[in-house]
């Protein structure tokens, strides 16, 4: 049966994920309940409990430890603000971001909602000085700090903000900003830790492999998904599934057990990535299955889509790059993206995707990409079948609560491995997963 929302509970954590404030500066972290009634199973990492995926106060939890807590969230690449004066809307979690370069050169990031009533500031990309609410027209500049509140000393000596009232010292929650071969990241959590050292050494590695050069964004596209957000973040981490459901993969050979690769998880279980390399004359176990993800039937009428290069030198064609929470950064064949995780509800996630090539690229190679972005995104030849099986899974809850999956390919550890079947970084995932929940 399925737990009833306890609506005080979900109050409570909300309240606990805002930042207490004084003068309306940031002046600590929020104190959280840890009463969470929550029992994970005696098998540890190998069960993952259902009721993860469907309950809305672990949800509102979820946003006051995960995504304002100690993590890095990705916020956009570094050549979408390429200017003094840029800015644009993001999200940390479903809390709504402004991600800016002041006139200094500087990067900022702080919480998209003005002071005054709580109206959205920024819905599109801009650029200028300041950022003007639509609602009442306060002002702010590209730090956050408040700068102006219209008739803030009424009209005609009538009206207005009481004497006593001033700008100064209001300042929107503020995000502390790195960056990382590119990538802008941002955390609300003044204990969290240097970047480089959060990605650790092998992740930040396969990072710079595939950032080596100055990019060229080709478009982006944001798709809903109707499950709850970690059940597209056990998906990323799953490498086991890849060619067994995704029949494009398989069929055309672009991806297949049989081939060389591999998982490498960082130390903590938080990040990793699966890898692998096209060339293979090991398909005896496909050739000798009957697997719905292998066909016979079907062809490409221009197979020129699978052509490319191995512009990287290493012979890997496809890399799956994960960073906790949401940060996904892919290389399959030329085609190159990353993505961003964004919870909205407990059953609804948003998933941004934002494709990208180098300044130099030819124009044989900008064809290619362009070609391949065919196979990833909402309706991509490969990806289109996650956007569905993460439904599926999350349609079955309402029956599943007091049951738990079973994660035990590859054993019961998070360690890296010469294999990807494997669900190693699943539960590497989920190592950081409770460390950071307290369950």
């Amino acid at each position: 049966m399925m737990r009833p929302c306890v609506f005080a509970d979900v109050r409570a954590d909300r309240d606990a994920a805002a930042a207490l404030r004084g003068g309306d500066k940031l002046v600590g972290r929020p104190r959280l309940r840890n009463d969470i009634d929550l029992v994970w199973p005696k098998e540890g990492l190998r069960r993952i409990p259902y009721e993860v995926y469907a309950r809305e106060d672990i949800y509102a939890r979820e946003r006051a430890r995960i995504f304002e807590g100690p993590t890095w969230n990705f916020l956009c690449l570094e050549i979408e603000l390429p200017n003094p004066g840029a800015y644009r809307a993001t999200f940390v979690g479903d809390v709504p971001v402004i991600v800016a370069r002041h006139g200094d050169g500087t990067l900022h990031a702080f919480e998209n909602r003005c002071l005054h009533r709580g109206a959205m500031l920024c819905l599109k990309p801009g650029t200028g000085k300041e950022i003007s609410c639509v609602y009442h027209n306060w002002t702010y500049d590209l730090t956050g700090r408040l700068t102006g509140v219209a008739f803030q000393k009424g009209v005609n000596g009538k009206g207005g903000m009481p004497p006593e009232f001033s700008t100064a010292g209001r300042h929107l929650r503020q995000l502390r900003v790195a960056t990382f071969a590119g990538l802008v990241f941002g955390t609300f959590a003044d204990d969290t830790p240097a970047l480089e050292t959060y990605l650790g050494p092998e992740i930040a590695a396969r990072i710079r492999r595939v950032m080596a050069k100055p990019i060229r964004p080709m478009g982006s596209v944001s798709q809903y998904l109707h499950s709850n957000w970690k059940v597209y973040a056990d998906n990323l981490r799953d490498s086991y599934h890849a060619s067994l459901l995704h029949l494009f993969f398989t069929t055309f050979k672009l991806n297949r057990l049989s081939m060389q690769g591999g998982i490498i998880v960082s130390e903590n279980g938080a990040n990793h990535v699966s890898y692998s390399k096209m060339a293979s004359d090991r398909d005896d176990d496909y050739d000798a299955a009957k697997l719905r993800a292998k066909q016979d039937n079907f062809g490409l009428s221009d197979r020129t889509m699978l052509q490319g290069r191995d512009e990287f030198g290493d012979g890997i064609t496809l890399q799956i790059l994960t960073v906790f929470p949401g940060f996904i950064m892919h290389q399959i064949q030329n085609s190159l993206a990353v993505r961003q995780i964004l919870p909205k509800r407990v059953d609804e996630t948003e998933l941004n995707w934002t494709y990208f090539g180098f300044a130099d690229d030819d124009d044989a190679m900008r064809t290619i990409r362009l070609k391949q972005t065919n196979l990833v995104g909402p309706g991509g030849y490969i990806s289109m079948e996650d956007g569905a099986v993460v439904n599926f899974v999350q349609r079955t809850l309402p029956g599943g609560i007091g049951d738990a999956s079973i994660v035990e390919m590859g054993g019961a550890g998070t360690s890296s491995q010469d294999t990807r079947v494997t669900e190693s970084a699943v539960r590497g995932f989920w190592h950081a997963y409770r460390e950071r929940m307290g369950v």
